[in-house]
């Protein structure tokens, strides 16, 4: 099997590059590649590097993810996370390749406090939510054979995450305020990767759009006393200087961007089409802190 992986230097890209290398040849690429193109503001590139490599598989880790950011800057955004994507099924199809994209909760509302299911209709809040929806509706009308991941609260070992800005906290500050006002699983690139290596081998092959998330619900606020608990029990010799870790609404810490405030996934349709459970959003947070401490 021949892979094309985009956007390898990203968090989700970082931890693609080991689940696929067992399957196959893989290209991976990020926007600095020489061999091929991999920058996904460069359409035409992105293209002949399809049409050149001919994998058999395409997946696009790669994403405009500043989600404050795109609201002064929607122009890039579209053009990474909706036309980029639109580009490489058209490449895809016209050679029989498969499509692999990442998606996000962000395509919906944030309404209510049931798990979004994948036939939900969708009502971004932001430039970032619509351009990712724009993307998976581009994806779809080039007709490749495709698989679409909408996940939520993302983190890896690689670069930033809200487990490490926690841990930074609570060794600056007494009194620590953390949003408790929006619900979702954090989910590890791990994840991520591993279920998309998963994928590719699967009997029945997989098409359209699944949510793929960790399972369980939780907000920031119980998240961050959890990375805080659990980072004491690995490593009681950092000096946490934390005394007071207080909830307080989203209207608290005003952003740019609008978030959602109910990013529940329901992932049955995944687990169900490859027979899997997915694990509880404190396995791999408590694996990420074991990384990092």
């Amino acid at each position: 099997m021949k892979i094309l992986l985009l956007g390898k230097n990203g968090q989700v890209g970082w931890e693609l590059q080991r689940s696929l290398a067992p399957l196959g040849e893989v290209l991976a690429l990020d926007q600095h590649s020489t061999s091929y193109c991999g920058d996904l503001t460069h359409l035409e590139g992105l293209a002949d590097t399809v049409r050149l490599f001919k994998p058999n598989v395409v997946v696009n880790a790669a994403a405009y993810t500043a989600v404050d950011k795109a609201e002064t800057d929607p122009e890039t955004a579209h053009l990474v996370n909706a036309l980029a994507p639109e580009v490489l099924s058209r490449a895809c199809a016209a050679i029989g390749a498969r499509l692999i994209h990442y998606s996000t909760d962000y395509v919906f509302d944030g309404s209510g406090q049931t798990p979004w299911v994948e036939t939900d209709a969708t009502g971004p809040l932001n430039a970032y939510g619509r351009s990712k929806l724009a993307g998976e509706l581009g994806i779809a009308k080039q007709g490749a054979q495709h698989v679409i991941f909408r996940t939520s609260w993302v983190y890896g070992t690689e670069g930033g995450n809200f487990a490490k800005t926690m841990l930074r906290l609570a060794q600056e500050r007494e009194k620590m305020t953390v949003i408790n006002d929006q619900f979702g699983a954090p989910t590890g690139a791990a994840l991520l990767a591993d279920v998309t290596a998963l994928t590719l081998q699967a009997p029945q092959p997989l098409s359209g759009i699944y949510h793929l998330a960790a399972a369980g619900v939780t907000t920031w606020f119980d998240y961050a006393n959890h990375v805080l608990a659990k980072a004491k029990q690995l490593k009681p010799s950092l000096n946490y200087v934390v005394k007071e870790v207080l909830p307080v609404p989203t209207s608290e810490f005003p952003t740019p961007a609008q978030r959602p405030l109910n990013s529940r996934l329901h992932c049955g349709r995944l687990e169900q089409a490859l027979q899997l459970q997915l694990p509880p959003w404190q396995t791999g947070v408590d694996q990420l802190l074991a990384k990092i401490l």
